[in-house]
């Protein structure tokens, strides 16, 4: 790594030690940042695959469901009945705090099941399948969050990462090198100041005899 291009003098060691303490210092929170980043992220990781699970079995429950009543009420009346059916859901933006930081997440909120078929023309496989479909909607939304939150999280520990990276590979490196030649030689010019001194000093004894 290439040292900084300044003059070796006493105040720029100590800008440059200065600089070096700051750089090992913010690489020491990073790394730790970064550490309580990639294990939170693996937690939602972990959840995203438990839900993933229990989205697939919700699906092996609701399709069937929603085939059985198809066959039972009919495709035309199934379809007329779920034409006087509206729900209204609420998407909104919140903050979510994870790893001790605040992330955009998302939250939907469902409405209460409201079965608004006439009872005349209801039919059980109906309920089963709107409640079977109800929960499959609450486990993809409780995914798509966690998703969210994950991809944010996995976000924060690239940009995090490189941070870390630029402070290991160059900031700190460059910083240790200068620091390493600027002590050197006012190091050097320390002796050759000592031995001018000790030789000018011989001189003027030799001249005073």
């Amino acid at each position: 790594m290439a040292r900084e291009q300044i003059a070796p003098t006493k105040s720029n060691l100590l800008k440059v030690k200065e600089r070096l303490s700051i750089a090992q210092e913010g690489y020491d929170l990073l790394e730790q940042k970064r550490e309580i980043l990639v294990s939170e992220l693996m937690r939602k990781v972990e959840l995203v695959k438990l839900l993933e699970r229990e989205l697939d079995k919700r699906v092996d429950t609701a399709y069937p469901c929603l085939k059985r009543m198809l066959i039972v009420v009919g495709r035309e009346r199934a379809n007329k009945l779920a034409q006087n059916i509206s729900y209204k859901f609420e998407l909104r933006e919140k903050q979510v705090v994870t790893a001790g930081m605040k992330l955009p997440g998302l939250e939907i909120r469902l409405p209460n099941i409201d079965l608004k078929y006439s009872p005349v023309n209801s039919f059980a496989e109906c309920d089963e399948t709107v409640l079977e479909f109800f929960e499959l909607l609450k486990i993809c939304i409780e995914l798509a969050a966690v998703r969210t939150v994950a991809w944010r999280l996995a976000r924060d520990v690239r940009r995090t990462q490189r941070r870390v990276n630029a402070l290991e590979k160059m900031v700190i490196p460059s910083a240790s090198e200068t620091k390493t030649y600027i002590e050197s030689v006012l190091e050097e010019r320390e002796r050759d100041s000592f031995f001018t001194s000790k030789l000018l000093k011989k001189r003027k004894e030799y001249q005073n005899r």
